[in-house]
């Protein structure tokens, strides 16, 4: 039984100003298996307090200084991966191999990638006679979900610690525990008093104050549309910087070529990573109408083989992460039986054979027309749609007929169309065959939010931009 009773505030662990206490729920075993403190208005006061205090020194550090501090956060990660790891599987039920595997590593990945960025990155730069200087916005409160902790995490601290920003981190309150090993790493590493501070607890004691806060210059928030909305609405008197990371409802066009089978095989497995708890997921499978009955012979197949079960073995797929998330799931996965589309995989109920535990049966619907609830909103879980096209340009005004926009694929053998289609898709991130970059700018159009995180674009949110005239010698 963990028990996170204390918060990161100012280089100390202290008692939260209330003591107030919920329970995580491994929702494999629906067993109650750590107690987390939740803080107040009082904690996100003493928490942004620090911060700034903080600023004026960590903005004025050298980028030499930065680094040091990144590099022994490398090393102190390393150290505590498997303990991440442990933690992930038991706070969200990843499987061991996912949450040791991809869970762990992007946050290493997106730490190395903000070290190198900072390398070379250009905080001042000489246009004639003016001197355009990037410096840090200030405060930061960053807000992270609970289906990719690590990640989250680590695309918006590293970045805001390499540009010079302090900040107050609010991890999900259904996945803290990385969150609570993530500020100990940090601890370890050096970084100074105040620079990084941790307040666990949920929107409306932590999430409301730390964005209406009016000492706080920049909120990032990763999460739904509508807690991004009230996130929005409470910074707006402030006048702060808001960006967010939303929901999304992403396309994956299958190309009609000899890898069609593949392809479709590829967009059902990638789809239930994570037991499809991934706001890029490619939920909506569009392929040629004239092979639709191909794509059901296919698709019914790959999710037979996607193992489901207990994530301390070696399944594939472990539970969703809590039963609220579950009834969500399983109310959605009726709808789309109850609106016509054909269920050629999985439906409602457990997986066979699992009798507690927020599983998921993998669940593939065909014959989906974009119409249908289950291919507007967010499912948030192992359920692929299929939808039928006729021609590319009917394949693109698909994709596009969406609130969202955070990602796409596309997906054949002729990279020449491939690209041409990737262009015509309104998200911030499309890949061709599900290619992968930690440089690549992520974030998303429309609903799916504004901003963008990973690489040298994810330094952008966090830094003001000045203009020094008169700067060079001739106008002095």
């Amino acid at each position: 039984m963990r028990k996170y009773l204390r918060f990161y505030i100012d280089g100390e662990w202290l008692e939260p100003a209330e003591q107030r206490v919920a329970e995580v729920v491994n929702p494999a075993t629906e067993q109650v298996c750590g107690r987390v403190a939740m803080g107040s208005a009082a904690d996100v006061d003493s928490a942004v307090a620090a911060a700034r205090a903080a600023f004026p020194g960590w903005s004025a550090s050298t980028v030499p200084e930065r680094l040091d501090l990144l590099r022994n956060i490398q090393a102190e990660y390393g150290k505590r991966a498997g303990d991440l790891g442990a933690a992930l599987t038991e706070e969200m039920g990843a499987p061991t191999a996912l949450a040791n595997g991809f869970q762990v590593n992007l946050a290493a990945g997106h730490l190395a990638k903000a070290v190198e960025v900072l390398e070379k990155f250009p905080f001042s730069e000489q246009r004639g006679a003016t001197l355009v200087v990037r410096e840090p916005i200030g405060v930061c409160g960053l807000i992270t979900p609970w289906n990719w902790p690590m990640n989250q995490i680590a695309v918006k601290v590293f970045p805001a610690l390499a540009t010079g920003c302090t900040m107050v981190l609010k991890p999900s309150e259904n996945a803290p525990f990385t969150g609570q090993i993530f500020a100990e790493i940090l601890a370890a590493a050096g970084v100074p008093a105040g620079v990084f501070n941790l307040v666990h607890g949920d929107g409306p004691g932590v999430g409301v104050p730390l964005s209406r806060h009016p000492g706080v210059d920049l909120v990032s928030f990763t999460g739904s549309v509508r807690a991004g909305v009230e996130v929005a609405k409470n910074a707006a008197p402030t006048v702060k910087r808001v960006t967010q990371e939303l929901g999304g409802k992403s396309p994956n066009i299958v190309l009609d070529d000899e890898t069609f089978a593949a392809n479709v095989a590829t967009g059902v497995t990638s789809m239930m990573v994570n037991s499809g708890q991934t706001c890029s997921a490619l939920s909506r499978m569009l392929v040629p109408r004239a092979r639709m009955a191909e794509a059901v012979r296919v698709a019914r197949e790959a999710a037979g083989q996607v193992t489901v079960g207990d994530p301390l073995g070696d399944a594939a797929v472990g539970p969703v992460v809590s039963a609220v998330q579950y009834d969500k799931i399983q109310a959605l996965i009726q709808k789309g039986i109850d609106e016509g589309a054909t269920l050629v995989a999985g439906g409602t109920g457990r997986p066979e054979g699992l009798t507690k535990g927020c599983y998921v049966r993998p669940t593939v619907f065909a014959d989906v027309t974009n119409d249908m609830t289950i291919a507007r909103e967010e499912i948030f879980g192992p359920v692929l749609t299929i939808l039928g096209y006729d021609s590319i340009d009917d394949a693109v005004e698909i994709a596009n007929d969406t609130e969202y926009g955070l990602a796409g694929n596309v997906a054949g053998a002729d990279l020449e169309q491939a690209r041409a289609v990737a262009r015509r898709i309104r998200a911030g991130w499309v890949s061709i065959n599900d290619a992968f970059d930690f440089g690549c700018p992520f974030g998303g159009y429309r609903k799916s939010g504004n901003g963008r995180e990973w690489g040298e674009f994810g330094f952008d949110d966090y830094l003001e931009t000045k203009g020094i005239l008169g700067y060079d010698d001739a106008a002095a």
